[in-house]
């Protein structure tokens, strides 16, 4: 297990104060706040440790209420909202200097069998035949902006290989697609829980920069000012975090500074495994 990934188990390993209350804390890393993916994979570890291990999260519904502290820990409250004969739900809400700064509803389901259908994957780049990370720092970061360079060389759990890199240094997509490969740089435990966890984290890397491939713009660039307001996650099927998944991100509108943005996430065999959509803040800084 690389260093990244052990230090990224650490921070989901919630610490139990007391009957439905845990407290999380986050890397110093310098970061003003706190990963909106890091508060979304803690809350989902805050709920599932809640319920029967029997049972699956399928779908989360989040609001980024405030920015959150990375100096401090971060509380999390679940209500047990319901336990039913198929259906188990779910409230957290998480908690900083006396104040809301999260909400999160999940739903779990009990294993059913029943009918079956997906869209088809993409046709895209396999992440064999792109550039691995150290072949992105020594051909394609020292032509990046510095902001991206910063972001793509310092250690990640996730890494990531994206199909159209050139986006970074200002060609459009006029339809706005992005596809990204991901997976956990080292190896993850067995347990179907913490693969779900690590894939709610990393769903909320890039989804909303997606909402700026039409405009040959990033959210690197200085002259933006974004932050994720709402996030939801739909798991369809059981997958791995730390095996290649695609990320096929679009964005079907751009309005009044908010992005929204869809994902579909696939295994390498194509299976569709989970859905992600996001609003957020793409705000213009005005001198």
């Amino acid at each position: 297990m690389s260093g990244a990934v052990d230090h990224l188990l650490s921070v989901l390993d919630l610490e139990p104060l007391d009957l439905n209350l845990f407290r999380g804390r986050s890397p110093q890393d310098g970061w003003q706040r706190v990963y909106g993916g890091q508060v979304i994979g803690q809350a989902l570890v805050a709920a599932i440790r809640t319920v029967d291990p029997s049972r699956r999260a399928h779908s989360l519904h989040a609001y980024f209420i405030l920015p959150g502290d990375p100096k401090v820990p971060i509380i999390y409250d679940v209500d047990r909202i319901r336990d039913g004969k198929s259906f188990t739900t779910r409230s957290v809400t998480a908690r900083q200097h006396g104040h809301a700064i999260f909400s999160m509803l999940v739903s779990f389901q009990a294993d059913e069998q029943g009918l079956d259908h997906q869209v088809e994957m993409p046709q895209v780049t396999p992440p064999e035949e792109l550039p691995n990370e150290s072949e992105m720092r020594k051909n394609l970061l020292p032509h990046m902006p510095e902001p991206v360079r910063r972001y793509f060389e310092r250690d990640r759990p996730i890494e990531m290989r994206p199909v159209e890199f050139d986006r970074y240094a200002g060609k459009k997509y006029p339809n706005g697609l992005f596809h990204l490969w991901f997976r956990a740089t080292g190896r993850l435990p067995d347990d179907p829980a913490i693969h779900q966890c690590v894939l709610a984290y990393a769903s909320d890397l890039t989804i909303l920069d997606a909402s700026l491939a039409r405009h040959g713009r990033t959210l690197f660039e200085k002259q933006f000012m974004a932050a994720s307001l709402d996030h939801a996650l739909w798991i369809h099927r059981p997958f791995r975090a730390d095996e290649w998944l695609l990320y096929a991100q679009d964005s079907p509108n751009l309005h009044g500074s908010r992005g929204f943005s869809r994902g579909l996430i696939f295994t390498r065999d194509g299976t569709l495994v989970a859905s992600v959509a996001q609003e957020g803040l793409v705000r213009e800084r005005r001198e």
